[in-house]
């Protein structure tokens, strides 16, 4: 087949992608695992690495996804006896496999030989080989090797009855491309979107310093550039890549894959850099890579975080493709190995947040290369210890108990509205102290920043939430809806939460709101432009500053959490009531924090940045007043609670310790039984948790 060929597959299954829907997929028991790379073995030891997963009770492992290199050891020769081997042995053993397409990481023979599929980086950076992830996915020359390797591997295994599903490439982004054809792409996204240099221009506003285009052929690449429309277009053209690309890539699975097979990917928690939901749009399961931290600094929100979001991509449960063995990093200076306990309590951490599968990266330690300290469950020893008897425990409670844990449905009453587009365009004009005001300051500010602190209080307080998106947002089906700084959105966007709020919605609004259209251009109107109305206000003025403290501590916070940092938006009230005013001598007059009523609806607006403190009061006083408050609320972090309905329809409460001291706390909920224990719980009963430990209560549904 040739490259041209390649290209023009690649063009008709991403046009005709929607005819292959993706079907839900649901699990008759929670999945438990290991990454497993026979061939990084010092020796061959599968028989004896079977066995020891046969007794620590592991139920899947994920091959294949980083060795295209011994598939296809040279130029169209394809080796797969040794693969057919560890495949064989597990599924023999009854442990299930998830099979990866190995074109995250190119063999040494391809770079020789067609040097021009590695990438180019902005201001003239080239890749080199020697690492991973080192090529530019668009290429015609990678995808045509991709698609042979893919199609061989589909042909050879795809009927293999060990094989429940596949994983498409392996933690894709877009990798930072800007070859010559990825611009030339661009501009062809452009041309089919914009139609005209003419429009071009104005919708960019490329008068500006005289940067207007008469032709596409002047459109300059992405090196140098500053105007904010293109950048923001580009970062939209780069997501779009990734997702055509696993998008193609899953379109060829499908063709082989049977139907009791699904198809995944191990996407990242850098949410920010991937359109998710395109990407997944042929799909039938979410797979996702938590890490986090260990020790005393475990707190379980870095699990819930990703949880919550790849939850709601496409609203059913997810699979944990990769998380925490023992230890961590490319080099040794961050090794911190569980706590006794913390292993078995991340699992069920997962669990609550909906995950149907938990599996480690990796089952061995590695002998040679960048990941020596990325350990697995077994140490460079390769013998029992103790992370292993750890996962041992936790598998066998999961063979009595997975059944009623499994496929947990979560109905939240508050959701997080995120957007892609305000976090790029935060980056080209970040507003936060720190860096060089002249240039840019790349460090995603609003996704770290913002949307964590709103998801932090919420999960430290046991307020379940869900994450929506600026397409088909479905505002309704949540009592509360919190919009972080929403600095990119087009007037059809903003004029759904118009209308949500004025049905009945309650929102709190982040500053910045409002400020730009859909291209990054400032609209030409007092802020917060179509939002004026529903937060009952405008301004024409900001700050930035440090830290100012509020009149007269309106939230009782204590003097020390009674802070506002970073930005502040001058706020001149229309219909709106203030809530909190600035102790400073000339920015006192605005206030700080509104509230308004708007048809039946209300938006609370936070003009700066506010204590995480000030947040859990204003978070926890509109969760009261709309009586969507339960006794969950009543525990805070270090005790978390998650829950949901199981498959008989029962409801599964779990209870989580993350702290060194044991604590305890009354459970608030009609009688129960224990899962792990099998004691009945009954209510208003004190109840203990051990160090790091979890409770896990199923209410039957009478």
């Amino acid at each position: 087949m040739n490259k041209l060929k390649t290209v023009g597959i690649l063009m008709n299954l991403i046009l005709f992608a929607g005819v292959l829907k993706a079907q839900p997929e649901k699990f008759d028991n929670i999945l438990y695992g290991v990454a497993y790379y026979q061939e990084y073995m010092p020796s061959d030891r599968l028989d004896e690495d079977v066995e020891m997963m046969k007794e620590a009770g592991i139920s899947v492992v994920r091959l294949g996804e980083s060795t295209w290199s011994l598939f296809e050891p040279r130029d169209g020769e394809f080796e797969f006896a040794w693969m057919d081997r560890i495949v064989d042995k597990m599924y023999d053993a009854g442990i299930k496999v998830i099979f990866g397409t190995p074109t995250y990481s190119i063999p040494a023979w391809l770079w020789h030989k067609h040097p021009e599929v590695l990438l180019d980086f902005e201001r003239g950076g080239e890749a080199y080989y020697g690492i991973r992830q080192n090529m530019n996915i668009t290429n015609p020359t990678y995808l045509f090797y991709s698609e042979r390797i893919i199609r061989k591997l589909m042909e050879h295994y795809a009927q293999h009855p060990g094989i429940i599903g596949f994983q498409v490439d392996n933690e894709t982004t877009d990798r930072g491309v800007n070859n010559y054809d990825f611009q030339v792409g661009f501009v062809n996204y452009l041309k089919k979107k914009f139609k005209t240099p003419e429009n071009l221009n104005k919708v960019w506003g490329l008068n500006y310093w005289g940067m207007t285009i008469d032709g596409w052929e002047e459109l300059a690449p992405r090196d140098g550039i500053t105007n904010t429309g293109y950048k923001l277009e580009w970062d939209r053209y780069r997501r779009k890549a990734v997702a055509d690309f696993l998008t193609w890539q899953s379109s060829i699975v499908r063709e082989y894959k049977r139907d009791d097979q699904f198809v995944t990917q191990c996407f990242m928690t850098f949410v920010e850099d991937v359109d998710q939901v395109a990407s997944a749009e042929l799909m039938d399961v979410m797979g996702v890579n938590i890490y986090h931290d260990q020790q005393d600094n475990l707190t379980g929100q870095e699990i819930a975080f990703g949880g919550d979001y790849f939850r709601s991509v496409k609203n059913r449960n997810y699979l944990i493709t990769e998380t925490n063995a023992q230890t961590m990093g490319w080099n040794s200076r961050i090794q911190q190995p569980p706590y006794p306990g913390q292993l078995r309590q991340n699992v069920y951490a997962h669990l609550g947040s909906g995950a149907n599968m938990v599996e480690y990266w990796h089952w061995h330690s590695i002998h040679y290369g960048q990941e020596i300290y990325w350990k697995g469950i077994l140490s460079h020893d390769l013998q029992p210890n103790r992370a292993y008897g750890e996962m041992s425990k936790t598998a066998h409670e999961l063979q009595r108990i997975g059944k009623k844990l499994v496929n947990l449905k979560k109905e939240n009453k508050v959701a997080i509205l995120f957007s892609h587009d305000s976090n790029s365009a935060l980056n080209f004009m970040p507003f936060n102290q720190g860096g060089s005001p002249w240039g840019p300051d790349h460090n995603n500010f609003y996704r770290s920043t913002l949307v964590n602190q709103f998801h932090k209080v919420l999960y430290e307080n046991n307020i379940g939430v869900d994450f929506i998106l600026p397409k088909n947002p479905e505002f309704e089906k949540y009592d509360l809806v919190i919009i972080p700084a929403l600095y990119v959105a087009s007037d059809e966007l903003l004029e759904q939460i118009n209308d949500y709020v004025k049905n009945g919605g309650h929102v709190i609004m982040q500053f910045k709101s409002g400020f730009s259209d859909e291209n990054s251009m400032v609209r030409p109107m007092l802020a917060p432009g179509p939002l004026r109305e529903a937060c009952g206000f405008y301004y024409q003025e900001f700050t930035n500053f440090n830290n100012l403290a509020l009149k007269d501590d309106p939230f009782n916070v204590g003097e020390e959490n009674n802070k506002v940092n970073t930005w502040a938006e001058y706020l001149i009230c229309e219909s709106a009531t203030p809530l909190a005013f600035y102790d400073h001598e000339y920015f006192g007059k605005y206030p700080a924090i509104t509230i308004n009523n708007y048809g039946k609806g209300s938006v609370l607006y936070e003009g700066c940045m506010v204590s995480d403190a000030i947040q859990k009061k204003l978070i926890l006083k509109e969760i009261e007043e709309l009586n969507i408050k339960t006794p969950d609320q009543e525990l805070q972090w270090p005790l978390i609670t998650k829950s949901g309905s199981n498959d008989e329809g029962n409801t599964i409460r779990y209870y989580y310790n993350y702290s060194s001291d044991p604590k305890e706390f009354n459970y608030a909920y009609s009688g129960g039984t224990e899962l792990i224990t099998g004691a009945k719980v009954s209510e208003k009963q004190k109840l203990q948790l051990e160090p790091w430990g979890v409770l896990i209560i199923e209410e039957p549904n009478n």
